[in-house]
């Protein structure tokens, strides 16, 4: 009884300091006071838990390249949805608006997505409150 009860404290104890990537709210990484819109082309789509992401070649003011990660939703969300990684073809561009991460960095939540055509792209990223 004692070994078993060992073991089941040993496998709390490493399965407690695993660390595991949070699922956050809208408020805790973007800034609603911090709105972005831009066009971009497409280089990376990753569906992955708990968000998804693009990854978007964007010119920045001074003509240099910025990539820029735009979050979606989870990736079982998007499969509901019909979205696939095939969905969004590397090379597409995407017009953007979205949230800026609060640190500042080359990351926003992706409010309206919309390809070249006009056509929408629905990637379920979290959204500000009363938006």
């Amino acid at each position: 009884m004692k070994k078993l009860l060992l073991a089941f404290s040993m496998v709390g104890a490493i399965a407690g300091s695993v660390q595991v990537a949070a699922h956050h709210a809208f408020a805790a990484e973007f800034d609603v006071n911090s709105p972005v819109e831009f066009i971009g082309t497409v280089t990376k789509v990753e569906l992955i838990n708990p968000h998804s992401w693009i990854t978007v070649s964007v010119k920045d003011e001074d003509g240099n390249e910025v990539s820029w990660m735009i979050e979606g939703g989870s990736p079982n969300s998007l499969f509901r949805q019909g979205i696939t990684k095939n969905s969004i073809p590397l090379g597409s561009d995407l017009k953007i608006f979205g949230y800026q991460a609060r640190d500042g960095a080359p990351r926003a939540v992706g409010r309206d997505i919309t390809f070249a055509d006009g056509s929408p792209l629905f990637f379920g990223g979290s959204r500000p409150e009363n938006q």
